[in-house]
């Protein structure tokens, strides 16, 4: 009698301990906004409709193992992922792992902030860069100063010679407003946006570096000139150094030399922020191929006006004040003054999430941001990240899911998770408004972007369209991909903290979704 008692305690204290692992189980879906999977088995279905869900069924399971196999690589054991599955058909869950967990989501970020712009902008939004006149025109001098206001356009390009041809058609059209000669100064009007050109968080290394440019209401060349350096005529010799365009407002400090024939170069690039002074240091080898290397400027509007300047004169219009940014003067004129010359509109919001997604490119980013802020009542990023919180919250994106410190992911501050990632994704995919120009902005698996080198020859070429994301010890992988049914499935595969090489955890990241391209629920065993 006794041991049956403790039998009975036994099967009780199983069945009560069973209960809470299920009451944990499922707090911890809620928690994550999991979905609802479809049943395994075929009660009250006809024998066929049975045996297909059971099919289905199977072919997810091994999905999972499959997917369980290449995360059990031991070259992946010190590195931490999270990875959310869903399919965009039925809302079920594929596969997760840690995918409530907080992780840095590098350039996986701008996903967080394109999907928040076009909610609060629209895709047809455009910025506006207008030329004014403050002064009066004399027998075609203007007696007075040309002020150039900006709303932020990240779009207007030196290297490709857009801008000179923007800048000569501004010309001509100062030239037909009776402008000949300019007294007074180039003024750049930058005061759309706040002031803080650096997003919050970013390492000061990175700050000579073109993907660190700071951004403001005026900006060209995506507010960074192109470097060349080359050897010198001997070992020893000081290199040569050449700045486009040139003026770029930086001072450079040229401490590379050249060395001898055949040995690897060797070149660091050095500012502090808020300082021009840009410091290079290294080697050349004597007789090497010139080395070109992209750098950020210090102050995004000097750099526009100090270009336009140049132009101007170019086109044969006499300047003969300086360039100078409106915050270096006591004595700007207001906006109130003077009449528009020229009302130049960028390209919409649609192409330009070209670039800022393709490209990855940070800048965009970060005046994406400040943009969105803008619309809520300042152009700061403070307003802009709150302004993101309240767009995504009707989403089902808590504000403990995003925690949001610039715009672009450069910052190790930033954290998402995967679920956040997955939830923001399909929203914006099945809602019309979004859609269409979203997912084209996208790279595509082995054709362009930074995906264009990647599962090349492979079920997912052609066919995953994802944003990539990538710095120290942080790679990324956010998009859709279509089974081999044409189901269409929205994934985030998010690894830090890793030792192994990232070439690896990309490799890994690219297993995972071509294996997602060849998922097959129709198939019978």
């Amino acid at each position: 009698m006794a041991r049956a008692s403790r039998i009975a305690a036994v099967m009780a204290a199983a069945r009560m301990a069973r209960s809470l692992q299920a009451f944990l189980l499922a707090a911890t879906v809620a928690s994550c906004h999991a979905a609802t999977r479809a049943p395994a088995g075929g009660i009250g279905l006809k024998p066929d409709a049975a045996e297909g869900i059971e099919t289905a069924s199977t072919a997810v399971a091994q999905l999972r193992r499959d997917i369980d196999a290449l995360f059990a690589d031991p070259a992946l054991a010190r590195g931490f992922w999270g990875v959310l599955i869903k399919s965009l058909k039925t809302d079920e869950t594929l596969y997760t792992l840690n995918a409530c967990k907080l992780m840095m989501p590098a350039s996986n970020m701008k996903i967080v902030t394109l999907a928040a712009a076009v909610e609060k902008l629209g895709w047809d939004y455009t910025y506006e860069t207008t030329v004014r006149i403050a002064g009066r025109i004399d027998n075609g001098v203007l007696e007075g100063d040309l002020v150039v206001v900006g709303s932020g356009d990240p779009s207007l390009m030196a290297a490709d010679g857009s801008a000179d041809r923007l800048f000569s058609r501004w010309a001509g059209q100062l030239e037909a407003a009776g402008v000949r000669s300019i007294a007074g100064r180039i003024v750049g009007d930058d005061n759309t946006f706040d002031d803080e050109t650096l997003g919050f968080g970013w390492s000061w290394d990175d700050l000579p570096d073109d993907y660190a440019a700071g951004v403001g209401a005026l900006q060209l060349n995506e507010d960074a000139v192109r470097i060349t350096v080359v050897p010198g005529a001997a070992a020893g010799d000081v290199a040569g150094i050449s700045v486009v365009p040139a003026a770029s407002g930086l001072s450079v400090d040229n401490d590379v030399t050249t060395s001898a024939a055949g040995l690897p170069p060797s070149i660091a690039a050095r500012r502090l922020p808020g300082s021009p002074r840009l410091t290079l240091r290294g080697t050349i080898a004597l007789g090497a191929a010139p080395i070109v290397e992209s750098v950020a400027v210090d102050n995004p509007t000097l750099f526009f006006v100090s270009a336009f300047r140049s132009a101007l004169i170019a086109n044969g219009i006499d300047v003969r004040g300086p360039a100078v940014d409106i915050d270096d003067i006591g004595d700007a004129p207001a906006r109130s003054d003077g009449r528009t010359i020229v009302a130049y509109r960028s390209p919409p919001l649609s192409a330009l999430a070209d670039r800022l997604m393709k490209a990855s490119q940070n800048q965009y980013a970060e005046t994406l941001l400040k943009t969105i802020g803008l619309s809520a009542g300042a152009a700061t990023a403070v307003n802009g990240r709150t302004a993101v919180q309240a767009i995504l919250q009707p989403w089902g994106v808590a504000p403990s899911e995003v925690i949001q410190r610039d715009g672009s992911g450069l910052s190790r501050y930033d954290y998402v998770t995967p679920e956040a990632l997955v939830t923001i994704l399909a929203y914006v995919d099945r809602d019309p408004r979004l859609s269409a120009p979203f997912v084209a902005s996208l790279p595509i698996a082995g054709r362009d972007g930074t995906l264009s080198n990647r599962m090349k020859g492979t079920a997912a070429e052609n066919n995953a369209r994802a944003k990539t994301g990538s710095m120290s010890n942080v790679r990324a992988l956010s998009g859709f991909v279509t089974t081999a049914d044409g189901e269409r499935v929205v994934f985030s595969i998010i690894a830090n903290n890793f030792d192994a090489p990232a070439e690896t955890i990309n490799r890994t990241a690219d297993a995972v979704v071509v294996r997602l391209a060849t998922l097959s629920r129709s198939k019978r065993p």
